[in-house]
């Protein structure tokens, strides 16, 4: 009973989905969700107000971040349909845009930006931190684990784009503007997709508001599934070996031959998918039992037989955010401009901050002397350049959307140079079209071998230290079997649940589809006892690994 107190108490408490306070506060939650489903809009104000609740006890008082961005965002919507002139529309749109980009960035890059001003023109600015300065009232957010919490708040990127979604689509007459500010409040903030995605447009949710609650056997049984799947994929998949073997190999690299770093890296493949997958395969199981269907997020994506059919899987939602309010709006792979060289501009400013080589400038400029030289020699080439380049800069924002910094900026565009060079490749390959199975084989292991690789600039941290990661790979390789053998009886456990994790990742889709299809139809008694067998026993065996969701803070 303490411990029911103090998961409902105003204290901060960590309530993402692999805790055990979560799964409290979701059977109160759905213990009174059971008497006031009925009513649309009640259940709109119910869950829009224990939205609010949870995303408190997760980030304190920059809830008023998420409540100025329901109510700007909600009138933004209502005023850009109620104008009759489309210049009208597009002033309203780009104020909604600027703002929310405003606010995201402030709390992303506030510190980068000041920071960077600081060293270069030697002053001694500080981020005035508005949530700090607000919680000086509160005595119970006092202490200074906060501190950097409260500046970036949780998951501000998705229900951000989800906002500039929305008033994108009420601009372009997708939806229509939300009438009521609860319901259009709970679309934003319904607390499974709130945190990590997966990010929601209107089109797709809204009408469920409408919908009765409806809940069959197999689809509570599917939901039920999903839940356990992704207490797996994130406990076992992704915290045990993250623990156990990755962190190790990582943090001390130059302790252990360069293949293991190679299969420390590949384990953190294995290790984000299951910790970012995992999730949404919670959220989508929790979301489920209220009554509302959220998009698959994760398709299998190191199935994937290329670069582009990869970011087709990987992070759906965010991926179809990029291409239609970034990649298109650029120009798509049509047309190039304005957008396409102030963004460029951008990124090199994010650069000049990062390096402090002045001589970027002038390659910015000689950048687009050369962009436009090629555009007048070669006219009839134009259409590839604008997709190159828009898809270069689509996966360089990714990028520094996760942080702004060298890293990530590498990272994206690793993966930016991966998917343009696909789209020569695909054109003179000789198997492209081929079906056989040793191609299929080579083509999954060329395209996760890539992904992974680049994934030490996402996982391994500071300037030098990527690149001095993979030179100990590369040139001090040392593999023989004794090394091998030593690898395999020190790391046993860890290696044993990385094959495991592998091999249940590239098992074809029938049969986790099979094994969905008979959980569901088990009776409700075998099922519950099941579940709780599962859940003690994983908790049990990982209870000293639970780590923070990778992407929590993006």
């Amino acid at each position: 009973m303490e411990r029911l107190l103090d998961v409902f108490s105003l204290n901060p408490i960590d309530l993402t989905f692999s805790r055990l306070d979560f799964w409290l506060f979701f059977l109160v939650v759905m213990i009174f969700f059971s008497f006031l489903h009925k009513n649309k809009l009640v259940r709109s104000i119910y869950l829009t107000a224990i939205s609010l609740f949870f995303y408190y006890k997760t980030s304190g008082l920059s809830v008023f971040i998420l409540v100025f961005a329901l109510g700007s965002n909600y009138s933004i919507g209502h005023l850009i349909a109620a104008q009759t002139k489309q210049r009208s529309r597009k002033v309203i749109l780009a104020i909604g845009v600027i703002l929310n980009i405003f606010v995201l960035a402030y709390f992303k890059y506030a510190y980068f930006f000041t920071t960077s001003f600081n060293e270069f023109f030697h002053t001694n600015y500080e981020v005035f931190n508005m949530i700090s300065y607000f919680k000086n009232g509160f005595s119970s957010y006092g202490s200074h684990d906060i501190f950097d919490r409260l500046l970036l708040p949780a998951g501000v990127s998705f229900f951000t784009f989800s906002s500039i979604g929305y008033i994108v689509d009420v601009y372009r007459k997708e939806v229509p503007p939300i009438k009521n500010i609860f319901h259009y409040s709970f679309f934003i903030s319904f607390f499974p997709h709130l945190i990590l995605g997966p990010i929601v447009r209107a089109k797709e949710f809204v009408p469920q508001i409408s919908k009765p609650y409806s809940l069959t056997k197999p689809e509570f049984g599917w939901a039920i599934f999903q839940i356990l799947k992704g207490i797996f994929k994130k406990l076992v998949l992704a915290d045990y070996i993250a623990v156990h073997f990755i962190d190790k190999i990582v943090d001390s690299p130059e302790s252990y031959p360069g293949f293991v770093s190679l299969v420390a890296i590949f384990a953190y493949s294995l290790q984000i998918y299951g910790d970012f997958s995992g999730y949404t395969d919670m959220a989508t199981g929790v979301a489920r039992l209220m009554g509302f269907k959220l998009m698959k997020n994760f398709n299998s994506p190191y199935k994937s037989l290329n670069t582009a059919e990869f970011w087709r899987r990987w992070h759906i939602s965010l991926g179809k955010w990029w291409k239609s309010y970034l990649y298109i709006p650029l120009g798509g792979n049509r047309t190039g401009g304005f957008a396409s060289i102030t963004t460029i501009s951008i990124i090199f400013l994010f650069l000049f901050f990062f390096t402090k080589w002045f001589w970027l400038l002038y390659v910015l400029l000689a950048f687009i002397a050369i962009y436009f030289t090629i555009l007048w020699l070669f006219p009839k080439a134009k259409t590839i350049i604008y997709r190159d380049m828009n898809l270069m800069i689509t996966m360089v924002v990714g990028g520094l959307w996760h942080n702004p910094n060298q890293n990530y900026l590498i990272w994206g565009a690793l993966n930016g140079l991966g998917l343009i060079f696909y789209n020569h490749w695909k054109k003179i390959s000789p198997y492209e079209n081929s079906n056989h199975w040793l191609v299929r084989v080579w083509k999954i292991f060329s395209t996760f071998t890539f992904m992974t690789i680049a994934r030490i600039w996402f996982r391994v941290e500071g300037k030098s230290e990527p690149f001095d990661y993979f030179n100990h790979m590369v040139w001090k390789f040392q593999f023989n079997m004794d090394a091998f053998i030593l690898m395999c009886t020190t790391f046993s456990i860890p290696l044993i649940i990385l094959v495991l994790g592998l091999i249940l990742h590239w098992l074809p889709e029938r049969n986790e589809t099979w094994l969905e299809n008979r959980f569901s139809k088990t009776p409700f008694a075998i099922q519950i006892v099941a579940s709780c067998v599962f859940v003690i026993g994983i908790y049990q065996l990982v209870a000293d690994t639970s780590k923070h969701f990778v992407y929590f803070y993006f």
